[in-house]
């Protein structure tokens, strides 16, 4: 069977959306990776890689996990019938034993729990990256900007020297 042709601009698989200001603002403990429940739409607009996740959580509603606050755009050329709203609630896809878990963790610990990245799995399944995150005080993160720093000039140093 021959490999589909890749069109222009869209993932296939690998990361699709990543929060990369999550590992600045929190300490990242455990991470789970979790099915999404989507629209045809919602995933087009994911493989052309259009999707924020720097606002975005994930938390519990009646027993099930959500992701709230993900911004996924609208596909341009998706029918009217297909419109959905950007930053709707979307249905994370766990175990139970997964889910009481992450909820014990939360209520329990006071952790949050946050995207790290959307990506495509191997099957072309869309996947979220969860990370059970405690929040950083200022000056942990002044630690953390310090010691990228000084690896940034030494790195420098290092090339200089030869």
């Amino acid at each position: 069977m021959a490999a589909e042709p890749r069109r222009k601009g869209m993932i296939s698989h690998g990361v699709a959306a990543s929060n990369r200001k999550a590992r600045f603002d929190y300490k990242i403990g455990e991470t789970i990776e979790a099915g999404l429940a989507l629209l045809g739409p919602e995933v087009k607009s994911l493989r052309a890689g259009r999707a924020t996740l720097s606002e975005a959580w994930a938390g519990e509603r009646d027993g099930e996990m959500w992701l709230f606050n993900a911004y996924i755009p609208e596909w341009q050329a998706g029918s009217y019938v297909a419109k959905f709203e950007p930053r709707r609630p979307r249905k994370l896809l766990l175990h139970r034993r997964q889910v009481n878990q992450l909820t014990g963790a939360i209520t329990r610990e006071g952790a949050t729990l946050v995207p790290l990245q959307i990506h495509f799995n191997e099957r072309g399944r869309a996947k979220v990256l969860l990370g059970l995150a405690e929040g950083k005080k200022k000056h942990d993160k002044r630690a953390a900007i310090a010691a990228r720093d000084w690896q940034r000039d030494k790195a420098r140093l290092m090339r200089e020297k030869g």
